[in-house]
């Protein structure tokens, strides 16, 4: 994540424009979304957030998680290339990785 004003709008800008070819989302809907997911982001690393997110299936999933380096496991290098589509978490309840789409973040509790 870009600490500087003009980086975060650049990632925001970015993001949203794929919400809106990829999703078909309206521009406003997008950069709601686009934002919601920066807050996420900046808010799972420092604790754990609650959030709800629609399943690929359609159903609403509530999921605890967070980045905090003290709470998450150590891990190993992988050779897997990283998705810009999708968004890693450490679930606390489940104690294991998982993620979801960006554009299916519904609320940030």
């Amino acid at each position: 994540m870009s600490t500087t004003f003009r980086g975060q709008m650049k990632e925001v800008m970015q993001m949203a424009w794929s919400f809106v070819h990829k999703n078909g989302y309206s521009m406003s809907e997008a950069l709601k979304c686009a934002w919601a997911n920066l807050k996420l982001k900046a808010a799972l690393k420092v604790k754990i957030v609650e959030f709800y997110f629609k399943k690929t299936d359609g159903t609403l999933r509530q999921a605890f998680g967070t980045l905090l380096e003290s709470r998450v496991p150590e891990t190993k290098g992988t050779s897997r290339k990283p998705n810009d589509n999708l968004q890693t978490y450490f679930d606390t309840e489940v104690g294991d990785w998982r993620c979801f789409k960006k554009c299916n973040l519904i609320k940030i509790a």
